[in-house]
């Protein structure tokens, strides 16, 4: 499906009477230097993206690719275009998930082709606010680029910023005084914790090389945006890092709780023992009705017993309550 299709001149939208699906005309409206054709897709087949192909010229295996999405990402070159993968990310806090999907870019001497699957990271805010600060677009395909990569980033600070929340609140839980299971939630938040990752580790390399200038086809006066994409990215990475660590403790002190309230749980269970036990002794004594026993023909004798058993029972549990059992 077709989101968006312009020819921008100058820094500005050229107003165009193409068809939608008329590619080729849409590219041959590319007439004057730094004049570019920006064509924006949504989850389209093999068929409608052929027919870019063929009148873009894009290489079968990046459309391929494209169409396939479950891309790492990557910045690849197919003779005079360049083919680079973003993962998308956004967050949903009901299931503590992240979701993922993918923005695939071809990037030519006049054109850009956006292919984009999975319902994150909108492009076209991206698109418009570059409609907007016409000296920014005026940078022609470098800028498209620099907004959908910065766009991409920024959607990965609030997934990270989201994580960041429920991390906090695993902690408060872990370290609450009452009991609580957080296991299941912990193993969930490293499984989208390294779903980012695998977002943002790859993605590292190809925005260094951008920010260095280093790729053919994208102007070295864009590389101070693209080191401002990579710092954040960096950042990211970070918070990512350490709130891996933050959940492997958190772990670990569930596990150190558990195991600590096992065994006041067995401290209790043996003092509560003892104070059946004692009692149980005395009577099992009382009950072998031996008639050398003194106390068989006393008549004091089965209160005595009794008062026995309370009486040991009463100090038991007196011991165990300082003791902090009970």
């Amino acid at each position: 499906m077709i989101v968006d299709s312009a020819l921008y001149r100058h820094g500005a939208r050229v107003p165009d009477e193409c068809e939608a699906h008329d590619y080729a005309r849409l590219r041959a409206e590319v007439r004057e230097e730094g004049d570019f054709v920006w064509l924006g897709l949504h989850e389209p087949d093999m068929d409608e993206l052929s027919e870019v192909a063929a009148a873009f010229g894009l290489h079968p295996l990046a459309v391929e690719d494209a169409v396939n999405a479950h891309q790492r990402p990557k910045l690849e070159r197919y003779a005079d275009s360049l083919f680079l993968v973003l993962k998308t990310l956004w967050y949903v806090d009901a299931d503590d998930a992240v979701e993922t999907g993918e923005i695939n870019m071809f990037i030519g001497p006049d054109f850009v082709v956006t292919v984009r699957h999975g319902r994150g990271a909108d492009l076209r805010p991206a698109r418009q606010h570059l409609e907007e600060h016409r000296r920014v677009l005026d940078h022609g395909l470098s800028a498209v680029v620099y907004a959908v990569c910065d766009s991409v980033v920024d959607a990965y600070r609030e997934v990270a910023l989201e994580l960041e929340q429920d991390v906090d609140e695993v902690e408060e839980s872990v370290f609450a005084p009452t009991r609580s299971d957080d296991s299941a939630r912990i193993y969930t938040l490293k499984r989208e914790i390294a779903e980012v990752r695998r977002a943002v580790l790859p993605l590292r390399d190809p925005m260094r090389r951008l920010a260095a200038g280093e790729v053919e086809g994208i102007a070295p006066e864009a590389g101070p945006f693209f080191r401002d994409v990579l710092d954040h990215l960096g950042q990211v990475d970070e918070v990512v890092d350490n709130l891996e660590t933050m959940l492997s403790s958190a772990f670990d002190a569930q596990v150190s709780r558990i195991s600590v309230q096992q065994n006041d749980d067995m401290r209790k269970i043996s003092a509560g023992a003892a104070l059946v036990v004692v009692p149980t002794l005395i009577a099992g004594i009382y009950g072998m009705n031996f008639s050398q026993m003194p106390e068989l023909h006393w008549t004091f004798g089965y209160p005595f017993a009794l008062s026995l058993m309370v009486g040991s029972s009463a100090v038991l549990w007196i011991f165990f309550k300082r003791s902090g059992w009970l």
